[in-house]
């Protein structure tokens, strides 16, 4: 594909031009330089529909959907404010654990910025959090849940990597939960210096908000130990995850009525999905394309030539996976990057596992970073504010993340943990 080629669909797309046609116009743009049927594009679909992990994307997706709709957000900023807003830091530790577990479940930031923004915002103006602190943290922490189960952009990556999703499950618990004490270490900072106020603990409170919501903290209990103890697949514990929420949803908190609103919630899951899906096919025949020219064979020959250490190459993967989160979508860039990427990580003795939990740390970054991260887009028209206001008001989020992202990279411990000494 030619400069100029890409430049222009560089532009289209940073113009709005929705990003499964660029990667599908470059990628018939690249058969036709190749005198290639556009046919082969269609192979990497078969492939993908026959992942046996498939289905769990809109299951998981549906459940995200449903908690979204239902009384969720609110249970849970209550509960969180019950269990940690005593804290130093108060409310704004409420918002990260709420972030990030809401994250988890709805596979998407954009859909935690939408469902918790608009809550927590004016709670962190009204306990005395200014407003550019308030900004950059709900900007940021939309990201919060990419790293736990049974977080989306890690089954993508397992799919397409061909790595077990298991490990790659328990290979992110330690460096989410990292992240999440390092930002909920920040906000403490934050609250004592700015000497905003948190209520005392109360007891009573907590286990009122408990009750109501016990059953939403059972949700990632049952998922993990259902996997993990190999009870269920990830398929399955998708699809009990989904008849789960409904349960919920509609039976035990009566949040929701499903002759009403079943189908409203379906076209919105499948609005989420097809946008997923119609990506992930573009993506994946745009790199059979870049295979079948040989373009990992020659990337490892130039990299086997200019780097010749570990380090050296983590420091341009990290380059790399950073400018690129700044470019596109993480599913696209999962996508695209991974063929690409494993070969060469393998090569320089990187364990698949860990190059995936580094993949996603970095694109993680690129959420909240200009021109196409997504949740300044989204934050945007949620909050009414400029995007660069809101990049401006991450960016010591955005810092604490580039620290915390050296660290995941530079010891693979945090990621590997899990494996005995043999493995």
């Amino acid at each position: 594909m030619t400069a100029a080629a890409v430049l222009l669909l560089v532009l289209l797309a940073t113009l709005g031009l929705p990003l499964f046609v660029v990667l599908g116009a470059g990628a018939l743009y690249a058969a036709a330089q190749a005198h290639l049927d556009p046919a082969v594009l269609v192979i990497e679909l078969n492939r993908l529909a026959t992942s046996p992990n498939l289905t769990a994307i809109p299951l998981f997706t549906f459940a995200g959907v449903v908690l979204a709709a239902g009384g969720a957000p609110q249970r849970l900023i209550a509960l969180f404010n019950a269990l940690v807003g005593w804290m130093p830091g108060g409310f704004a530790a409420v918002a990260l654990f709420a972030c990030a577990f809401f994250t988890a479940f709805s596979g998407a930031s954009g859909v935690t910025i939408l469902a918790l923004g608009g809550l927590l915002f004016p709670m962190l103006r009204q306990v005395g959090y200014g407003e550019r602190f308030s900004l950059g943290l709900l900007t940021s922490s939309g990201s919060l849940g990419l790293l736990f189960p049974p977080s989306l952009a890690i089954l993508i990556y397992g799919i397409v990597a061909g790595v077990n999703i298991d490990e790659l499950f328990l290979a992110g618990a330690v460096p989410g939960l990292l992240l999440l004490g390092i930002l909920l270490l920040y906000t403490m900072f934050v609250g004592a210096r700015g000497h905003v106020p948190h209520h005392p603990f109360d007891a009573r409170q907590l286990a009122r908000t408990l009750r109501q919501g016990i059953w939403d903290l059972l949700l990632p209990v049952g998922v993990v130990v259902g996997i993990f103890g190999g009870y269920v697949t990830v398929s399955e514990a998708a699809a009990c995850t989904a008849a789960y929420v409904l349960l919920l949803e509609a039976v035990i908190h009566r949040a929701l009525n499903l002759r009403r609103q079943l189908g409203a919630l379906l076209a919105d899951t499948s609005v989420l999905v097809g946008s997923i899906l119609v990506i992930l096919g573009v993506a994946m025949g745009l790199t059979n394309l870049l295979i079948d020219a040989q373009l990992p064979m020659k990337l490892l020959d130039w990299i086997q030539g200019n780097i010749h250490s570990q380090l050296e190459f983590l420091i341009l993967l990290n380059l790399v996976l950073l400018a690129v989160g700044a470019m596109m979508d993480i599913f696209s860039a999962i996508v695209v990057l991974t063929p690409l990427l494993l070969p060469i990580a393998q090569q320089f003795g990187v364990h698949p596992v860990h190059l995936g939990i580094v993949m996603l740390a970095n694109l993680e970054i690129g959420y909240s970073t200009p021109p196409v991260g997504i949740n300044l887009f989204i934050a945007c028209q949620r909050f009414k504010r400029p995007i660069l206001s809101l990049f401006r008001a991450a960016l010591p989020f955005l810092g604490l993340m580039l620290a915390w992202l050296l660290l995941v990279t530079w010891f693979p411990q945090l990621s590997l943990w899990w494996q005995t000494p043999e493995g």
